[in-house]
């Protein structure tokens, strides 16, 4: 075979070899890619999506005549008295505009599916100030940290009075630390006083998981972040009682529930 004839062929062989080598690249991509497609495919039938958590708002409204606030007599303490010098008034019935009910804990009291809740790293706090509870109603959950501070410049002393957690009765003079306590049991709720000051009430609610409310003066709650479900929703008022009414609650939804509670006066 002359010299020209081998040279033609040997290129035309190093082409077909080059060829082969990048066709057998080509063909293992894309079964590499096939394979990779197909395991997403399978990993996504194995783990379906979780539905998406919704929120539930509404209103409690008092219907009827608005009971009259009763005043309170601070005199047996100087400090207490100047805190208020138009007087005060207990805080058992907060109504707003439009008849709005504040201080109505609203929470899901049955439906949740069986599982442990962690507390909240950040506490909450209630205030001792002007010789009264800041917020008169308050609602934690389980263990969470409640930081209990006193504004004034007198003498306070704490005491809850559970019925399923342990009661305790500490004083906490003015300018010192903030007591820390936790309640490890749902209960709804417990009623603190004050042993120095007999007109100072509030209430604690506490719950094994994290959705609930309290609805503020012009009666408005929200609980975020609720999965899709059918439950038992509670409102509780200290003078008025509980209401219940059964939901459902579609995935990524915005549902909203009003209650009215009914007054017939002082």
């Amino acid at each position: 075979m002359p010299v020209s004839q081998r040279s033609m062929l040997a290129v035309l062989m190093r082409e077909t070899l080059s060829n082969s080598r990048h066709l057998s690249i080509a063909i293992a991509a894309c079964a590499a890619l096939s394979v990779a497609c197909y395991l997403v495919k399978a990993a996504a039938a194995a783990s379906p999506s979780v539905p998406a958590p919704s929120t539930l708002s509404g209103t409690a409204r008092l219907e009827g005549p608005v009971p009259k606030p009763a005043r309170i007599v601070m005199a047996a303490d100087q400090n207490c008295a100047k805190a208020h010098p138009a007087g005060a008034t207990g805080e058992d019935v907060v109504v707003g505009v439009r008849g709005g009910l504040g201080n109505v804990i609203v929470y899901i009291a049955s439906g949740l599916a069986s599982q442990t809740y962690d507390p909240p790293a950040t506490p909450a706090t209630l205030e001792q100030k002007g010789c009264m509870y800041e917020p008169h109603v308050i609602a934690v959950q389980a263990n969470q940290k409640l930081d209990i501070l006193n504004e004034d410049g007198t003498l306070h002393n704490i005491h809850p009075m559970p019925r399923n957690n342990r009661e305790w009765n500490k004083a906490q003079p003015p300018g010192t630390q903030p007591v820390e306590e936790t309640f490890p049991r749902e209960e709804i709720a417990i009623p603190v006083k004050c042993n120095v000051h007999p007109w100072m009430k509030s209430y604690i609610a506490v719950f094994k998981h994290p959705y609930f409310s309290v609805t503020s003066k012009d009666g408005s709650f929200a609980i975020p972040n609720l999965p899709p479900g059918n439950y038992t929703l509670v409102a509780w008022h200290e003078k008025f009682g509980t209401q219940t009414q059964q939901i459902s609650v579609g995935p990524g939804s915005t549902d909203k529930v009003d209650f009215v509670f009914k007054s017939q006066g002082n």
